[in-house]
């Protein structure tokens, strides 16, 4: 495992966003973009893809510390800044699902199918029962007959 997955990880156990991530790696006077930040969240085979270093997750961890913890002037409680950062993402999924209901009510009209996906029913088609008297047995046809080949070089016999 490496420093990218540790990263990777932390990010989802925590609900952390990548502007979440540059204000924890401030805290520590430690400055990063959010797009340098997004590049370790890559596939490895993305060209943009950057190998996560130990200087930048040992300052992402004290980071971490002093934005769940406080200082020791200002102590927090974790599961206090845990929680908020729970309802931050739970607002910001209730607004991106009221947006796209208000996209949705501004279109003309209803979204209609082309076609009718209702199940239609069905008859009652019996088989009929297999009869081998019922088929003529046809004769075999040779398709090709007496075909030669003469490819390459005349052979001597």
């Amino acid at each position: 495992m490496n420093n990218n997955d540790i990263f990777k990880k932390l990010r989802v156990a925590l609900q952390l966003r990548d502007d979440q991530i540059v204000a924890i790696l401030e805290l520590v006077d430690f400055r990063m973009s959010k797009g340098e930040i997004g590049n370790f969240f890559r596939n490895a085979d993305h060209p943009n893809f950057m190998e996560c270093g130990d200087q930048v997750l040992r300052n992402f961890l004290n980071g971490l510390v002093i934005h769940l913890r406080g200082t020791k002037e200002d102590p927090k409680n974790a599961m206090d800044v845990i929680k908020q950062n729970q309802e931050a993402v739970k607002k910001n999924i209730a607004d991106t699902e009221a947006k796209g209901e208000l996209n949705r009510a501004k279109t003309k009209g209803e979204f209609k199918p082309k076609a009718d996906f209702t199940s239609k029913p069905k008859t009652d088609l019996k088989k009929k029962p297999f009869k081998p008297k019922d088929k003529k047995l046809a004769q075999k046809v040779q398709v090709v007959e007496k075909v030669q080949y003469k490819n390459g070089k005349n052979k001597k016999s």
